[in-house]
C-alpha cells in the first residue's frame, strides 16, 4: 500500500512544471482553512522586537536595505541592554575587540534570515519613503515601527508556512484529522510559538520553514528525481544553510536515501551508481551556489570565505545526550513534553513508510549528537531547546503517526477525544510556561525548579495572565522595556554571585 501511494505521488508530479501547476490549482481543505483562520487570529501576538541574538540577524537586513553595506555599528548601539553588555561601554562606544581584522564588527550570525525578511522590509522601506514624501514623519532608518512590524509579520508568516507544509507532509500518510491535530499540537505545545511571535528576530521559525520546504520536496521526489529536481533540492538546501547552519544536517536525507538504495540488490549497478554521483554533484553544486551569500558575507567580515566567527571548542567525544533531552536547564523533552509523543510516533511511522521513518530518525539522532557536543547546548536564555525548532516538520509527522497508530489499535472516536484533550493540556501547560518564562517568574538562564513552575501554573499564571495580556496588547513596548529591566537585574545578580 505504501509503495502504491509512493509511486502515485511521483506520477502526479511527473515533471516540475506539472507539479507547480498542481500546487497553484490546489484547493484548500477545511483543515487548511482552519489553520489559516487560527493564524490570522494569533497574528496580533507578533512582537515587533529586536533583541538578543536577533540584533545580529536583523543587522544584516537593516544594513543592506537601508545602508547598502555591512555596517553594523548602528545596530550594536541601538541594541537592548543585555546584548550591549561586553560589546558597548558606558560611554556608548563600541569596544575595540568587537572589530575584526577587516574593520567590520564581529557579526557571526547568519545572513539567511535577512534574505527571507528582504521582501517585507523593502515593502516597508518603500512605504516609509512614500509616506515621507507626502509629509509624513517616520524615520527611514530600519528601526521605526513599519520596519519592525514588517520583520515580525514576515517571521510569523514563515512560521505558519512551516506548519502548513508540515501538515501537507503528514496528510500524505495519515487522515486529515490526525495531521491537523498534530500540527496544532506542535504549533502551541512546542518552542515554536516563542520564536514565531514573541522573539521574531531570532532565526528558528525561519529555519523551520526552510527545513519543512526541504523535507517536503525531498519526500515528494523520493525515488524519482531528475537532475532538475536535484538542482532544485540543492537550491532549497543552500537556503536552509543560509538561514541556520545547524539545519544543514537535514541535507543528509537524500544522501542517506541513496545509501539505503545501494544496499539493495540492483540490476545494472554500475550505471545506477553513475547517476547518483552525477546527481550528487548537481545537488551540492546548486547548494553551494545558493550558499554564496553566506560565504561572501563572511569573506567581507572576517577576510576568509570559511571564517564564521565561532571559536567555541566542541565536545565531540562526550556529547550531553541525556541533558539535552531531559535537563531542567532547557531540556528538549522536559520543557516541551509533547515531543516525547512525536519521537515515539517517528518510530511507529516505520509501519507506514520504513525508509522515511528510518532516515528521519537518523537525522534526528545526528542533530541530537551535534547539539549535545555544543558547549552552549542550553541556548543560554532559550525557551526549551530552541535549536530543535528547525525540526518542526519531523515532529508534526511523528505526532500524526502516533495518533493514527493509536486509533488503528484501539478506537478512532475515543482516540480522537483523548488525543484532543491531551493536545489541549500540553498546549495549556506550554502557554503557561511561556508566560512564566517571558515574565521571568522562572529563570530564563540556567535550570528551573519544576516544583516552582508547577505551583506557578496553578497559583500565579491565572491571576497575572489577564493583566499582562492587556498590557501586551495595549502597551507592548513599555512592557518589553519592563521585562528587559528585570532581565538585566537578574543577569547582573547572577554575574555578581558568580564572581564571589
Amino acid at each position: 500500500m505504501n509503495t502504491a501511494i509512493h509511486h502515485a505521488s511521483h506520477r502526479s508530479a511527473d515533471n516540475l512544471g506539472a507539479g507547480c501547476a498542481n500546487s497553484v490549482r490546489h484547493r484548500f481543505t477545511r483543515a487548511e482553512k482552519l489553520l489559516l483562520l487560527i493564524f490570522l487570529l494569533t497574528l496580533p501576538f507578533a512582537n515587533p522586537l529586536v533583541r538578543g541574538d536577533g540584533v545580529g540577524y536583523y543587522a544584516f537586513a537593516r544594513s543592506m536595505v537601508i545602508g547598502h553595506n555591512l555596517d553594523f555599528r548602528p545596530d550594536w548601539l541601538a541594541a537592548n541592554a543585555s546584548y550591549r553588555m561586553g560589546r558597548v561601554d558606558e560611554q556608548n562606544r563600541i569596544l575595540p575587540e568587537q572589530y575584526t581584522a577587516t574593520g567590520h564588527l564581529n557579526n557571526h550570525f547568519s545572513i539567511g534570515p535577512a534574505i527571507l525578511w528582504a521582501p517585507f522590509l523593502l515593502a516597508a522601506h518603500a512605504s516609509v519613503l512614500a509616506w515621507d514624501k507626502l509629509g509624513g514623519r517616520v524615520a527611514a532608518d530600519g528601526y521605526s515601527m513599519p520596519y519592525l512590524w514588517a520583520m515580525a509579520i514576515g517571521t510569523a508568516i514563515y512560521g505558519f508556512l512551516a506548519l502548513w507544509i508540515s501538515f501537507r507532509v503528514a496528510r500524505k500518510y495519515f487522515s486529515q484529522r490526525w495531521a491537523l491535530l498534530a500540527t496544532l499540537g506542535i504549533w502551541f505545545a512546542s518552542s515554536l510559538p516563542v520564536y514565531m511571535y514573541l522573539n521574531p528576530s531570532w532565526p528558528h521559525a525561519l529555519s523551520a520553514f526552510t527545513v519543512a520546504l526541504f523535507v517536503w520536496y525531498w519526500n515528494r521526489t523520493r525515488g524519482g528525481r531528475s537532475w532538475k529536481r536535484w538542482v532544485l533540492l540543492g537550491t532549497i538546501g543552500g537556503l536552509v544553510m543560509d538561514v541556520y547552519y545547524l539545519a544543514a544536517i537535514v541535507m543528509l536525507l537524500p544522501l542517506l536515501e541513496i545509501l539505503s538504495k545501494l544496499r539493495r540488490p540492483l540490476k545494472g549497478k554500475d550505471a545506477a551508481a553513475f547517476v547518483p554521483a552525477r546527481n550528487i554533484a548537481f545537488f551540492f553544486g546548486s547548494a553551494l551556489l545558493f550558499f554564496l551569500p553566506t560565504l561572501v558575507s563572511k569573506r567581507i567580515i572576517y577576510g576568509h570565505l570559511l571564517s564564521f566567527g565561532y571559536n567555541t571548542p566542541w565536545n565531540w567525544r562526550s556529547p550531553a545526550f541525556l541533558r539535552v533531552l531531559l535537563s531542567a536547564d532547557h531540556g528538549l523533552l522536559s520543557w516541551t513534553p509533547i515531543l516525547i509523543l512525536a519521537l515515539l510516533g517517528l518510530v511507529l511511522l516505520r509501519k507506514r513508510d520504513r525508509e522515511l521513518a528510518t532516515l528521519l530518525l537518523i537525522v534526528f539522532g545526528i542533530f541530537l549528537y551535534v547539539m549535545g557536543s555544543y558547549p552552549d547546548w542550553t541556548g543560554i536564555s532559550s525557551f526549551g531547546n530552541r535549536f530543535f525548532v528547525s525540526l518542526t516538520p519531523l515532529f508534526v509527522l511523528g505526532l500524526a503517526a502516533l495518533f493514527s497508530a493509536v486509533a488503528q489499535a484501539w478506537n478512532e472516536r475515543r482516540t480522537w477525544l483523548i488525543s484532543a484533550i491531551a493536545t489541549l493540556a500540553f498546549a495549556a501547560w506550554n502557554c503557561g510556561l511561556i508566560f512564566q518564562w517571558g515574565a521571568h517568574l522562572i529563570p530564563v538562564r540556567g535550570p528551573i525548579s519544576w516544583r516552582e513552575a508547577a505551583a506557578n501554573q496553578v497559583l500565579v499564571v491565572p491571576v497575572r495572565a489577564a493583566g499582562t495580556f492587556e498590557d501586551y496588547m495595549t502597551g507592548r513596548r513599555k512592557l518589553m522595556q519592563k521585562i528587559e529591566q528585570i532581565d538585566m537585574k537578574q543577569l547582573r545578580a547572577s554575574e555578581s554571585n558568580g564572581s564571589e
